[in-house]
């Protein structure tokens, strides 16, 4: 019996005490306290749709992890500002969707090391993609987005994986 557990929440019993009816000439009436049977209100949760990164199966993410998928286009950043390397990012997703590939090479570069000297602020792109695509117009045509294997850059590049698109439908 320990390690049972009730199906349903508890109730909670609350004494609520109910206005007394005015007071009767005849009768002098104590206030009447009736138990009332409460219940914590299940709060209905609106369907999520899902976001980039959490709707790929098992055999996807063991073929990503062992690198037997080849990338259908890659989309290189090095050497762009933030502003170029989101506008880059953007369009090549637009190309990407246009020509219904299904898996995108990112390269981003790699963040600096901790022990690095140089005062440098590297790293940025990287850091700012996973927001640029969940905020992206294109976010409901990503499917997920993974960390690269090492032959197609590892930490610094990522898998951008779109979904099909649905017959009759244009994106």
């Amino acid at each position: 019996m320990a390690t049972v557990r009730p199906i349903k929440p508890p109730a909670v019993f609350v004494e609520r005490s109910e206005p007394a009816p005015p007071p009767s000439p005849s009768r002098a009436a104590a206030p009447a306290t009736t138990p009332v049977l409460l219940r914590p209100r299940m709060a209905a949760a609106a369907p999520k749709r899902p976001g980039p990164g959490t709707t790929l199966d098992g055999s996807w993410d063991r073929k990503l992890a062992g690198g037997a998928i080849v990338p259908d286009s890659t989309i290189d950043l090095h050497g762009h500002t933030l502003d170029t390397a989101y506008r880059e990012l953007d369009a090549a997703l637009d190309r990407a969707i246009a020509r219904e590939d299904r898996v995108l090479l990112l390269i981003t570069g790699r963040a600096p090391r901790a022990e690095s000297e140089r005062p440098h602020a590297r790293g940025r792109i990287r850091a700012a993609v996973d927001d640029w695509l969940a905020a992206s117009r294109h976010a409901p045509q990503i499917a997920a987005v993974r960390s690269a294997h090492p032959r197609h850059g590892g930490a610094g590049a990522l898998y951008i994986i779109l979904r099909r698109p649905r017959a009759g439908s244009k994106n």
